[in-house]
């Protein structure tokens, strides 16, 4: 009885650790997107508003990596899979990065939309 009950916990914590790599898998991935082409800093208005969106880029992709970074080390701080965080991430990052005018390509769009 005793070991069917340690096999059964060691199966459940082995299927646990396998959902968790594979999430962090799938959330670097989508972390490897976070890139806004056609800008350039030095070429912006800086106002306010630019200031902003250029925050919100540095930020969403900080958060984006502190969140795997905290998955690696076991650390679950979300009740939704870790690839959906980053995708939240990754729609504020795209977000601010339109608004300063970068674009970005297809592919990204596609890949990133096929990963959720």
């Amino acid at each position: 009885m005793k070991f069917s009950f340690l096999l059964g916990l060691s199966l459940i914590l082995t299927a646990c650790a396998i959902g968790t790599s594979s999430e962090i898998k799938s959330a670097e991935k989508l972390l490897n997107q976070f890139e806004c082409k056609n800008i350039e800093s030095a070429e912006l208005a800086h106002s306010p508003i630019t200031s902003y969106h250029e925050r919100a880029l540095a930020v969403s992709r900080e958060k984006a990596s502190s969140y795997i970074d905290s998955y690696k080390s076991g650390d679950v701080l979300f009740k939704i899979p870790l690839d959906h965080v980053i995708q939240q991430q990754y729609d504020v990052y795209k977000s601010a990065c339109e608004a300063l005018g970068g674009i970005q390509s297809e592919n990204t769009s596609t890949q990133i939309n096929e990963n959720t």
